[in-house]
């Protein structure tokens, strides 16, 4: 079992920056990859950015060259440094990890973006 607890989201004016933090607990050995998902107000839930065991990331188009995702080694924690913030970037933020393909969600953090 792999807990995943959001922190960091808030209220921001466009064009600010943001940090999220995720924070591991339970079995984090083996864990496959973690990343970051959203769902604006309305829509479906998509990717962000993910990061591997090797250090692989992927980043969403829309987001490219403004959020940068980072783990420490022992999976403990992952961040999403969000810079240049769009009112688009409006929703709520769930850390994910992958372990065994198995899926686990936190319970997200709302991210606002005022124009």
């Amino acid at each position: 079992q792999v807990r995943l607890v959001e922190s960091g989201g808030g209220l921001v004016q466009a064009g600010g920056s943001l940090r999220l933090s995720c924070a591991a607990s339970g079995i984090t050995r083996s864990i496959d990859a973690m990343g970051w998902y959203r769902q604006p107000p309305g829509k479906q839930r998509e990717l962000v950015a993910t990061i591997s065991s090797g250090g692989t990331t992927n980043y969403a188009d829309s987001v490219k060259g403004r959020f940068t995702i980072s783990r420490d080694n022992a999976w403990n924690t992952v961040d999403l440094q969000m810079n240049k913030l769009k009112p688009e970037d409006t929703a709520v933020y769930y850390c994910n990890a992958i372990r065994y393909n198995m899926a686990y969600w936190g319970k997200g953090t709302l991210v606002t973006v005022s124009s």
